[in-house]
């Protein structure tokens, strides 16, 4: 019993000292580091959700067209961790009948008009921290759908 004892307090004082150095000896800082391997999550993920609206945001930021693009469909969401999430998201986007502005606008729709509106397929590489906020489109990739 009394070796059980110590074996808890050992493991107590590990846990301590981890949360002390806030968890940063959990994290692989070496990005090659594959310490899940990639498998499918679903599409309505708090996680996801917050990487495609990142991902969306950057790509309307980098775009040429006079016109703000969204997500119409989500085709397939891989995820591996790392020294983060990293997101692997395979979208369907479309003009919206939304200029681009200097302050944004979220409230668009898909065009519709008699002649077919502009879609993509794209696939987004997205690095997350999402408890510190953290988002990075390490990658894209479009091509006209």
């Amino acid at each position: 019993m009394t070796r059980l004892w110590r074996t808890c307090q050992l493991l107590l004082a590990l846990l301590v000292a981890l949360v002390a150095l806030g968890g940063s000896t959990l994290v692989y800082k070496d990005t090659n580091k594959v310490l899940r391997e990639l498998r499918n999550v679903s599409s309505s993920s708090s996680n996801v959700k917050q990487c495609l609206w990142f991902a969306m945001q950057e790509y309307n930021k980098d775009s040429k067209d006079k016109f703000l693009f969204q997500v119409v469909n989500v085709w397939r969401v891989q995820m591996q961790v790392t020294d983060c999430l990293e997101y692997f998201i395979d979208a369907e986007i479309a003009r919206t009948n939304c200029r681009k502005l200097p302050n944004g606008n979220e409230n668009c729709v898909v065009k519709n008009t008699s002649k077919p509106e502009k879609r993509q397929m794209c696939t987004f590489w997205v690095g997350a921290v999402p408890w510190h906020g953290y988002f990075t489109v390490m990658k894209k990739q479009c091509v006209d759908a």
